[in-house]
């Protein structure tokens, strides 16, 4: 039995964020500059449940996701059910389901609620909503361009000056090619090497370097042949430009489709004006699912070191839900880092009042009068806040001033008598007559 007289916690489940109404009125204005951005290149939106089966993650996101980083539970069908993630495996479920009747290019966009239990800090929490803008149909690179030119956009429409930040990109079919055929790492090894590569970053040099020695050592069993194996590996995962990478692989780099794709992407973002965009040969992005050039932008503020934005190419998603391929093309973007990034740079907007008018009642016998005035304002689409505390005058005034509003009109047994009311400016101290049989 539970204890009915045990106070409970006011405070919310561990990482997980209560909004506030000044809180909702920063992520409404995060919300409205994505929107906005999308919807400038053409996107739809549209919306899922936040419920899916834990198997699209598992085929479609890799087993350490389901395992380790979801909210996976069985359900009164014993059946076994995830709350989601992330949104990719979703839209692509959804674009099989309907594939027929669906006209392509397809241009999507959604703001999904996200959950992942993880450890909380800043930039990241268990529950948060994320832009995810896709493009579904076009083989080209000019699909990862448009992509990558809207995550700009977004960025600028923060606030941010391209010094600020940078875009990084890669290729996974370049990494393959690198893992598999420059260097003859099996796929398992190879899959290892990937995602040890992905958290590179985020390690210190030498525990870098021992976790890949114990991943290739194991599948080299001759000891010259896996120093030079490994120093070579080494020395081209430590490159620090494009050109300083390409200079450490064969002579038939040129004829590689990563490769081309790379340079084909940084030169069509350089005629759009784009130039703030870096090659990253560490940069994986650690889903399964990804086939072609990866990107994500980052904030060069140290205050936010991590990335903003995150995608990439998965042309073979689709396929695992018996379809044919379709090509497909996204990124995602949340809404944490979205607000730490605007209060970094000072970007944020300034809060909004509730109303543009307070209507201060004196008397509860002239509510029903009060009520009728706030309806006629709202039908010229004004809006207005009724004071109902039946506090005094001057604490009502107040508190429409604490609030933000600016203007007031007080309605007491004369205003109800003659029908005359005036509308003052707090700031300015300005009154101005209305009307009320215009209302």
């Amino acid at each position: 039995m539970s204890d009915k007289s045990k106070k409970l916690n006011t405070e919310a489940y561990k990482g997980v964020r209560d909004f506030f109404p000044a809180d909702m009125a920063v992520e409404k204005s995060i919300f409205s500059i994505w929107r906005s951005v999308a919807e400038k290149y053409g996107y739809e939106e549209y919306g899922a449940s936040v419920l899916e089966p834990a198997e699209l993650y598992r085929a479609k996101s890799g087993e350490e996701m389901v395992n380790e980083q979801t909210y996976t539970f069985i359900d009164r069908g014993d059946r076994e059910v995830t709350l989601r993630p992330e949104m990719t495996p979703t839209v692509a479920r959804m674009v099989a389901a309907k594939k027929r009747e669906l006209t392509f290019p397809l241009r999507w966009y959604s703001i999904p609620n996200l959950f992942r239990y993880e450890q909380p800090q800043r930039g990241r929490v268990r529950e948060h909503w994320q832009l995810n803008v896709d493009i579904f149909g076009v083989n080209s690179i000019n699909a990862e361009i448009e992509l990558i030119s809207i995550a700009y956009d977004i960025m600028r429409a923060y606030g941010l000056k391209d010094t600020d930040f940078e875009i990084r990109i890669n290729n996974r079919k370049l990494m393959n090619y690198i893992t598999r055929d420059v260097f003859g790492l099996d796929e398992a090894t190879a899959q290892k090497v990937s995602k040890l590569i992905d958290k590179k970053d985020k390690m210190k040099p030498d525990d870098f370097t021992v976790a890949l020695m114990d991943i290739i050592k194991p599948t080299i069993q001759d000891a010259a042949k896996f120093e030079s194996v490994f120093d070579s590996f080494l020395t081209v995962l430590n490159s620090k430009n494009f050109e300083e990478f390409t200079s450490h692989l064969p002579q038939t780099k040129e004829e590689h489709v990563g490769l081309k794709e790379v340079r084909e992407t940084i030169a069509g973002l350089e005629k759009l004006g784009i130039t703030n965009v870096r090659f990253d040969q560490t940069l994986m992005r650690g889903f399964d699912y990804y086939t072609g050039v990866v990107f994500e932008v980052f904030d060069l503020n140290p205050a936010n070191r991590r990335s903003v934005f995150g995608g990439g190419r998965y042309d073979d998603l689709l396929a695992l839900f018996g379809n044919e391929k379709v090509s497909g093309v996204g990124f995602g973007a949340g809404d944490v880092i979205a607000r730490d990034i605007m209060e970094t740079y000072k970007t944020l907007p300034a809060t909004s009042a509730p109303a543009d008018i307070a209507i201060c009642v004196v008397g509860e016998q002239n509510i029903a009068y009060s009520l009728d005035v706030a309806q006629g304002l709202r039908a010229k689409s004004t809006r207005v806040s009724v004071d109902l505390s039946g506090k005094k005058l001057g604490d009502q005034i107040g508190n429409a001033d604490k609030r933000g509003i600016l203007k007031v009109i007080c309605i007491g047994d004369e205003e109800v008598k003659t029908g005359k009311l005036r509308v003052k400016d707090l700031k300015s101290g300005n009154e101005e007559d209305i009307d009320t049989g215009s209302l």
